[in-house]
């Protein structure tokens, strides 16, 4: 066991920082469940950690921080079913590339791939797919540590598989997770700008008739990238993008040159406007097909503040409507793209896609740039179309809120009240978004 004492932590986009008593980094199972009931014994809080990709404090604590980035084997693989049994902390990174060896894939993955396995279900991390649910939906199997220091199996058969499914660390350290795979599978990529209005009055056929779907727009005019992904047919030879052009498209302008053109906008906001339009002008079309893993996740090294909300599928046009009348109203200069993807309704118990077909709509504003106000008037609007706030990012909603439009919010909760009645695992953010 590792453990460093008083040390300040930060999460990836900077926007999170404590300092734990300690910060813990168990190599097993045993070693969390010690480092648990040593937490007990010295009347501190215990808040689990990946690697950070949240963007709300979800595991700020001044108790013990357990990080997992030593708990990152695959355990098991069961070639007639598919599934594989991970320890809690691999990445999402290494895990694809494991699956990949072994024949293997998930069903739909995010935009980047940093993640722990643990964050990742934990908080709800999705793709985009109009039949397809996100990551938490793959989960068939969890081990967890119980604040009482006991190792608990969740499978198939157990009934509170749905809520330890996205636990949001607050039922327990999760040390291993069984998921449920597919065959490993190609991707044919085909990416073009659009104007928005053709986007969205395309939209309904371009998400029932591709696996999946996402468009990017960029605020205060009308170009957007819509990003479709279809399998192809089992035998289809790859043909991934040449490495020039990835390195120009990929890194130089999606990385290098945004990250100038974002610092040149947080320095003259009067000129985001302007930005955007070259930003849109810039792009071009481009078609690849390549495993489905290098085809979902993109370098991201442009930091970041993120809020996105999940919505009935039937809302978008009203919710793209009341955006752009926000900008138009000139209070924000916003030189993010707009993100919108979907996602198949699940029975996970804290799912934002929870018993309806979604779509999700994320608002970003760059790292140095305080985006408070923005964010508050995108989620008046979010919240006015029954919005469900990703449980990763920036949000400022009560346990009153997820009471109102999460259906198995009270059943969830009776779950915590069981496993852990003192709030071991607890802190302000969670009594925020959870009550006491």
């Amino acid at each position: 066991m590792s453990t460093t004492r008083a040390q300040e932590w930060r999460n990836w986009s900077g926007g999170v920082r404590c300092t734990p008593t300690r910060i813990e980094s168990p190599a097993s199972t045993a070693e969390v469940v010690d480092v648990v009931t040593a937490a007990a014994r010295d009347g501190l809080a215990v808040r689990p950690v990946g690697a950070g990709h949240s963007f709300t404090p979800l595991a700020a604590t001044d108790g013990v921080m357990v990080r997992l980035d030593r708990m990152t084997r695959v355990l098991h693989h069961d070639p007639t079913t598919g599934r594989v049994r991970v320890e809690a902390g691999i990445s999402l990174h290494v895990l694809n590339r494991e699956l990949a060896a072994l024949g293997l894939a998930l069903p739909n993955l995010g935009d980047v791939d940093p993640q722990a396995v643990a964050g990742a279900i934990g908080t709800g991390t999705h793709g985009t797919g109009a039949r397809l649910p996100g990551i938490a939906a793959a989960v068939v199997g969890v081990q967890l540590v119980t604040a009482a220091g006991e190792v608990l199996e969740v499978g198939e058969d157990h009934p509170w598989l749905g809520a330890a499914q996205l636990s949001l660390g607050a039922l327990g350290v999760l040390t291993e997770v069984t998921l449920q795979c597919v065959p490993a599978f190609l991707l044919h990529a085909r990416e073009e700008p659009m104007a928005l209005p053709e986007v969205l009055e395309r939209l309904p056929e371009l998400v029932e008739d591709n696996d999946h779907v996402e468009f990017y727009w960029f605020p205060h005019t009308e170009k957007a990238l819509l990003k479709r992904n279809n399998r192809v047919p089992d035998g289809t030879p790859a043909a991934p993008l040449g490495r020039l052009r990835h390195l120009v498209e990929d890194e130089v302008l999606s990385n290098g040159a945004f990250e100038a053109l974002n610092r040149l906008a947080h320095a003259a906001p009067a000129l985001v406007p302007r930005i955007n339009a070259l930003s849109g002008s810039v792009l071009s079309a481009r078609e690849y097909t390549a495993p489905s893993h290098d085809v979902f996740v993109s370098p991201r090294r442009v930091r970041f503040q993120e809020s996105e909300f999940a919505m009935p599928r039937e809302a978008l046009p009203d919710v793209i409507a009341g955006l752009q009348r926000l900008f138009a109203s000139g209070e924000h200069r916003v030189s993010f793209p707009i993100e919108v993807r979907f996602a198949a309704a699940d029975d996970v118990w804290l799912s934002t896609a929870h018993g309806r077909d979604s779509c999700y709509v994320a608002v970003h504003a760059y790292h140095r740039q305080d985006p408070t106000a923005y964010f508050a008037a995108a989620q008046d609007l979010f919240t006015a179309h029954q919005g469900r706030p990703h449980w990763g990012k920036r949000h400022t909603l009560t346990s009153a809120y997820f009471a109102e439009q999460c259906p198995r919010f009270t059943d969830w909760l009776a779950v915590r009240d069981e496993l852990d009645p003192d709030r071991r695992f607890a802190n302000d953010h969670l009594r925020q978004v959870l009550g006491d």
